[in-house]
């Protein structure tokens, strides 16, 4: 059995305690795990100590593929080392290393000694394929690692936070979790289920107006992602309804319940949209404009509004007018990927029309400035300062994918499919800019279309 040797290292500007624990907590397999070949997590124990175990299922190509892995060895700021016990490998053992610098500054290395299976013939076949996506995989990793470490130190806090959320199993609310676990914070998730209480979880019914707070401790703040999907099906008078009521409803009981308690949460962050705006066509759009007067339009000002309790309360309150979130694990992104990587493709209508856009890590990363900086309360725009429009994003992304982009799916095909509900997402054109992200001091981690692309894809 030939085994192969490959490292990736990089320096991080963070103490190498720092970076040693945020492998250590929780959440830290899914921050690392990458959005165009995403993991799911079977099970897990023991963290990353001698012994502990955990249990993935990798959807890397049409067949997922089940990978089992044992933690033998655990140095506290210096190594730790997991084996594969089963997966697609003959051997693979893995060393993260970590290099003190200075108080500042620290290396990492991950070195994997790996052998394929079916020698040697799946050597000759699998190597280069191996090795190419092994980079991709370790590269992503180390820019993810680094950024968000860059972004917890610049929050540093004495005391971690309690945090509430709605909507963690959604898109966004999947990512932040681990984002914000990783960084020490203790995440409690409301759900509308029968709760594990061991996983933080409590119960609520917004269409019944139940929510109970009285035995869930402390909260420092409250994230409140979660609405019916407004992108999917057609907009009939029953589809409006839940749109509303899964905004309005879940927002207001929200918003009286906190405004309410002893010791009220200092801020409370409201997911909107960028619908707010409407259909605007080339005008530039910061928060101090007026909503617009399409159906998007007022279920977002309904579902602003619905915080006026928390406000009153003098709770911080912000709300967060959410752009195109991009992902190719859902969203725009997600049901685009296909039929680019297809080579059928292509721009929507004239695509003159702007689509204000943000990838996932920044949506994440801006949440996460707006948590904590203090001056920030009412609306703010989740986007980044360069929007594009239609034709510029089927170009880039048809560029990165190296394929054609030749086709345009015809305005009329987009109202006959998907009637108001297309009109006002696909063929609407609303140009946004980030304002308040802008004048607080946010740094994007990627600001050009071109550049987020290929760090969510892996073609860097």
């Amino acid at each position: 059995m030939k085994t192969k040797i490959f490292k990736k290292q990089s320096e991080i500007n963070a103490p190498v305690e720092e970076v040693f624990k945020w492998h250590a907590r929780p959440g830290a397999i899914e921050r690392l795990s990458p959005p165009w070949d995403p993991l799911e997590i079977i099970s897990q124990t023991g963290g990353i100590h001698i012994g502990a175990e955990v249990k993935m299922r990798l959807a890397a190509g049409p067949i997922p593929i089940k990978w089992h892995a044992r933690h033998v060895d655990y140095q506290e700021n210096i190594s730790f080392k997991d084996l594969q016990v089963k997966g697609p490998f003959s051997k693979w053992i893995h060393t993260h290393r970590f290099k003190d610098l200075d108080r500042t500054k620290c290396i990492l290395e991950d070195s994997i000694e790996y052998a394929l299976p079916f020698h040697p013939l799946g050597t000759v076949v699998m190597k280069p394929f191996v090795e190419k996506k092994l980079k991709q995989i370790f590269t992503y990793r180390h820019n993810t690692t680094t950024a968000d470490i860059a972004d917890h130190l610049s929050h540093k806090q004495k005391n971690p936070l309690r945090i509430l959320i709605s909507g963690a199993s959604g898109l966004l609310g999947s990512t932040l979790i681990p984002f914000l676990t990783t960084g020490g914070h203790h995440v409690m998730q409301l759900v509308r289920r029968p709760p594990n209480k061991k996983r933080g979880e409590i119960q609520w019914d917004p269409a019944n107006g139940r929510l109970d707070l009285d035995n869930a401790g402390p909260i420092d703040a409250v994230i409140h992602l979660s609405g019916e999907n407004i992108g999917e099906g057609h907009w009939t008078r029953e589809k409006k309804k839940r749109i509303i009521d899964s905004r309005v409803q879940s927002t207001r009981l929200i918003s009286e319940t906190i405004s309410k308690m002893k010791s009220p949460p200092r801020v409370f962050l409201s997911a909107s949209a960028i619908g707010y705006y409407g259909h605007r066509e080339n005008i530039l759009l910061d928060e101090s404009d007026k909503p617009g007067k399409d159906f998007i339009s007022e279920v977002c000002h309904m579902w602003e509004t619905s915080t006026d309790a928390a406000v009153q309360a003098g709770i911080r309150t912000t709300s967060l007018r959410i752009g195109i979130v991009l992902s190719p694990q859902g969203g725009a992104l997600g049901k685009l990927l296909l039929p680019f990587q297809m080579g059928i493709g292509g721009k929507i209508s004239t695509g003159k029309q702007y689509m204000s856009w943000i990838g996932i890590d920044d949506a994440v990363g801006a949440i996460y400035h707006v948590l904590f900086e203090e001056k920030i309360s009412g609306p703010v725009n989740l986007v980044v300062p360069s929007p594009a429009t239609n034709k510029e994003f089927t170009h880039v992304l048809a560029k990165v994918l190296s394929r054609p982009a030749c086709f345009t799916v015809p305005a009329l095909a987009v109202n006959t499919f998907f009637g108001e509900m297309g009109r006002e997402t696909i063929l609407s054109s609303t140009r946004v800019k980030p304002g308040v992200l802008s004048e607080t001091g946010y740094s994007f981690r990627h600001p050009d279309l071109e550049g987020a692309l290929r760090h969510l894809l892996g073609k860097t």
